[in-house]
């Protein structure tokens, strides 16, 4: 898994404060949608040049990083 520390930023005025990448108004929410929705690495990176694929990859390594802090509920 990439460190993604550097390349996933929070400002508070930027996006209400959510996750983006390098500073940019591109957030990491906007990245997942995109490859949910079943666009490529390549068609994303050619709509948006100023991503690099090592954003995207970031983009996966935060959202995996935060899915594994989330606390488990207990079998009901």
């Amino acid at each position: 898994m990439s460190n993604y520390t550097d390349i996933i930023t929070v400002a508070p005025g930027k996006r209400g404060g959510k996750p983006c990448i390098r500073g940019l108004r591109v957030t990491v929410y906007d990245v997942l949608e995109y490859m949910a929705s079943g666009m490529s690495e390549e068609e994303i990176l050619s709509d948006f040049p100023d991503l690099e694929l090592a954003d995207i990859r970031a983009c996966l390594s935060f959202a995996a990083d935060r899915e594994r802090r989330l606390v488990s509920l207990p079998p009901v």
